[in-house]
């Protein structure tokens, strides 16, 4: 189904098709967003008008090339990679993607490089999709640098049916429940969540509204 989605849809893209390449070729995980859902997003930072986005978990930068094709000539996307190597591929692929002087990606683990963002904030956009142990915390950092409008995405939320396992120890698992007690409880975000099945299998995302 994405394959006649995108097919029919989307058409051939060279430079994410040349991304998901290359990194391959680099041996990154196959964990990307799929052509749908990056056009998704790409659509997504357009219709809110975003003019400044973050994202937290650059892989390759097939994400980021996603949503910095949203943004306008003069918008700005950080991204965070803690993997040296990983943002090096993505370097290569946003640059011969176009959108380089879009993207700025900062090196070192989110939870250490999110606290010097400050001046950057507030971002119109934030997109969270890089390791689920740690999902509650970077929910607490993109409300931190939100403001009324700011839209938040949450890839990955669903995780094969087992976010529903009160009983389960995965740290992804885990991480995301207690995201999800954090949006339903918190008065300023209004939230909801939808289960994807596509190439990349059963799944889902989460999307918030910052209200206050």
């Amino acid at each position: 189904m994405d394959d006649y989605l995108t097919t029919n849809l989307l058409g051939y893209d060279e430079a994410l098709e040349g991304a998901a390449r290359v990194s391959a070729e680099a041996g990154l995980p196959d964990i990307a967003v799929s052509a749908p859902q990056g056009r998704f997003l790409t659509l997504l930072v357009r219709m809110v008008r975003a003019r400044s986005v973050l994202e937290i978990g650059t892989l390759g930068g097939y994400s980021a090339i996603c949503l910095a094709r949203g943004l306008p000539h003069d918008g700005s996307l950080i991204t965070l990679e803690a993997e040296p190597r990983f943002a090096d591929v993505a370097r290569g692929n946003i640059d011969r993607a176009g959108v380089g002087d879009r993207v700025d990606i900062r090196v070192g683990p989110a939870l250490d490089t999110l606290p010097t963002l400050g001046d950057d904030a507030p971002f119109d956009l934030v997109f969270l999709d890089a390791d689920k142990a740690n999902n509650a915390a970077y929910f607490r950092w993109a409300l931190e640098f939100a403001r009324p409008g700011t839209v938040l995405v949450v890839d990955n939320v669903v995780r094969g049916g087992t976010i529903a396992d009160p009983a389960s120890d995965d740290p992804g698992v885990r991480g995301t429940q207690h995201m999800f007690e954090l949006m339903a409880a918190d008065p300023r975000v209004d939230a909801t969540a939808l289960q994807t099945v596509a190439g990349k299998g059963y799944d889902g995302f989460a999307l918030a509204l910052v209200t206050g």
